[in-house]
């Protein structure tokens, strides 16, 4: 008992810098923020009664999740194609997929953001190239709007959305797919049948870290969207800096942080127990 309580005591220790280091760095500028929102312009719930109100700061809300939704989707869909290629492909096949997951790595968000521009937009590479074999005659609108701001932010989320997708495949007995096709299962349906629901945990996670992420992006809608397709990060950006109304940008801050941490304790609480073991 006792070499259990100094077991406990030293590893309460060893976390005390770690917990010491958050809570300066992150728990006491929160409040701070919190502590805006109820009182700036003057004190009171009225930034959130304004945000329960305006049309703006809800159309805001609903569009970037949204948005969030959309790039989760099609994010975790294209990450798990290529994850199979990169976990069960020929070594040739796999070495070119860990070049696609690895270079984004390498390349800045602004840098990708303005590459996207440069492709998308009515002079860009895309619209210049379709007009050339007459396919449009009129540029297609692709940025600064909605469509830009997904085509961005997927291209941005796709290999963070990979690797919790690895290690589930990677975990996957391969004797439960030969005895799944043993048993005369086609390769489809081995895939769609056993292969696919034994890897959700890898999805679940993915699909949590892309929309977390997705909620919080600033930098790709911004550019791609151009002040058209404005989402929360922007609008707290706006508030805080250019208006300036300190305390509703906090408010909308302060729900953001709330509702991401109300979606991971659900799904830790009521997904993971089902799911996720």
């Amino acid at each position: 008992m006792k070499a259990y309580l100094s077991d406990r005591m030293g590893a309460a220790l060893l976390m005390a810098p770690l917990l010491l280091f958050l809570g300066a760095a992150y728990a006491w500028p929160f409040f701070g923020v919190v502590n805006w929102s109820f009182t700036l312009p003057e004190p009171g719930l009225g930034q959130y009664g304004t945000l329960l109100s305006d049309p703006l700061v809800q159309s805001v809300f609903v569009r970037t999740l949204r948005i969030a939704a959309i790039v989760t989707i099609v994010s975790v869909a294209a990450a798990y194609a290529i994850t199979v290629v990169w976990v069960r492909g020929t070594p040739t096949q796999r070495v070119i997929a860990e070049f696609c997951i690895l270079v984004p790595f390498w390349i800045s968000v602004l840098t990708r953001a303005f590459g996207w521009v440069a492709l998308l937009s009515n002079r860009g590479l895309f619209n210049t190239w379709l007009q050339a074999i007459g396919f449009i005659s009129e540029p297609l609108t692709l940025v600064r709007n909605e469509f830009g701001v997904i085509v961005g932010m997927t291209h941005f989320l796709i290999p963070f959305a990979v690797f919790p997708l690895a290690s589930s495949m990677r975990s996957l007995d391969d004797r439960v797919l030969l005895a799944a096709r043993g048993l005369g299962s086609s390769r489809m349906r081995t895939f769609w049948s056993v292969f696919v629901p034994m890897t959700r945990s890898g999805i679940i996670g993915s699909a949590l870290i892309v929309f977390v992420f997705s909620l919080g992006f600033f930098v790709t809608p911004a550019i791609l969207g151009g002040g058209r397709s404005v989402m929360v990060a922007e609008l707290i950006y706006l508030r805080i800096f250019q208006s300036p109304d300190w305390g509703l940008g906090a408010a909308i801050s302060v729900v953001l942080v709330l509702f991401v941490g109300a979606l991971m304790a659900l799904l830790f609480r009521y997904v993971r127990p089902k799911q996720l073991i």
